[in-house]
């Protein structure tokens, strides 16, 4: 089961600061552990939502809006994709992930949806593309 883990951002994240020394070694080594364990397929943090832009749509219309974006509790300040046997598995591992954040934090985690879970609307051309989609990827990944 493939999930993505979310670090949920917080004023300080939002504000740039950067994490102390002590956090960025304990991140590396959770990384690390992630990492030997087969789990961390990818990871990593995100510069402030002033830096960003979304992209609203409405039918065939599109909008740009500029950061930063209100609600910092519903933004995301980093993320890793994990393959896990379960969600318990899942939020095993967070449990034993260090503090993100100088203060109270928060981390998500989401299960992706996979290629069976469409079984009921995929068409085979549908199927066929997100597969080809996805091997151009992995081709990339690669190189």
């Amino acid at each position: 089961m493939r999930v993505m883990v979310m670090v949920k951002a917080t004023t300080d994240s939002e504000e740039g600061i950067m994490p102390s020394t002590e956090m960025f070694e304990a991140m590396g080594k959770f990384n690390e552990e992630l990492a030997k364990a087969g789990i961390m397929l990818s990871g990593d943090g995100l510069k402030p939502s002033k830096l960003g832009k979304r992209v609203a749509f409405d039918g065939a219309s599109r909008r740009v809006i500029d950061g930063p974006f209100a609600e910092t509790n519903e933004l995301v300040a980093g993320f890793w994709i994990w393959e896990v046997k379960d969600m318990a598995e899942a939020v095993e591992w967070v449990k034993r992930c260090p503090n993100p954040m100088p203060g109270p934090s928060e981390i998500e985690i989401r299960p992706f949806y996979e290629m069976e879970d469409f079984a009921d609307i995929a068409s085979s051309e549908g199927q066929a593309s997100h597969e080809r989609a996805g091997e151009m990827i992995s081709k990339r990944g690669q190189g």
